[in-house]
């Protein structure tokens, strides 16, 4: 009996630990923190150029240097969502053909042909000032080109916003139709 006792206490006790163990680790995922790993990244250090890493956007880090670190950060955020639209868009060829609308067709032609354009268009601006204007009149028109891109810039993310909507929205619809589908089958 006292065997089965202690084989019982050795069981219950690397059950606990293991539990234990994985339960610490699932805390740690839902946090956003990886056990064993003490890195800590500020969000408020300026981006490098060295540093980012582009997932869908090919822009050419010449046109990068002079823009500010907000519109850094814009570009990456347009960038990831970019590339959730492009999974959500390969994901749906494989089942059904995709029926491309006038959004999809303006948000890819000014994602991959405007904002590279107007990236090397603000680069010229900015790096060609000549000295000539006097200082005020050079300094307002750099401000006005700066705030023309972040105007740009968030118009191109306000349309990608809205298009990730609507394909929640339809993923949503499908869902339901498929729930009212199978609810009248039973």
């Amino acid at each position: 009996m006292s065997i089965l006792l202690g084989v019982a206490g050795v069981a219950s006790t690397i059950t606990v630990i293991y539990l234990g163990r994985k339960g610490w680790h699932a805390l740690h995922r839902a946090v956003g923190i990886t056990p064993g790993v003490l890195t800590y990244q500020d969000y408020n250090t300026p981006l490098s150029l060295n540093t980012l890493n582009w997932q869908q956007l090919d822009l050419t880090k010449k046109h990068l240097k002079v823009l500010t670190d907000g519109q850094l950060r814009q570009l990456q955020s347009i960038d990831k969502k970019l590339a959730i639209y492009q999974e959500y868009q390969q994901s749906t060829e494989q089942q059904k053909t995709i029926i491309v609308n006038e959004e999809h067709f303006i948000l890819h032609k000014l994602v991959y042909t405007r904002l590279p354009e107007i990236l090397s268009t603000h680069y010229r601006f900015i790096s060609t000032a000549t000295s000539i204007n006097k200082q005020t009149t050079k300094q307002n028109k750099q401000n006005e080109a700066i705030e023309v891109l972040q105007e740009l810039l968030y118009s191109i993310e306000k349309r990608l916003d809205e298009l990730l909507r609507q394909i929640e929205t339809q993923n949503l619809q499908d869902l339901r139709i498929m729930r009212r589908y199978l609810d009248s089958q039973s």
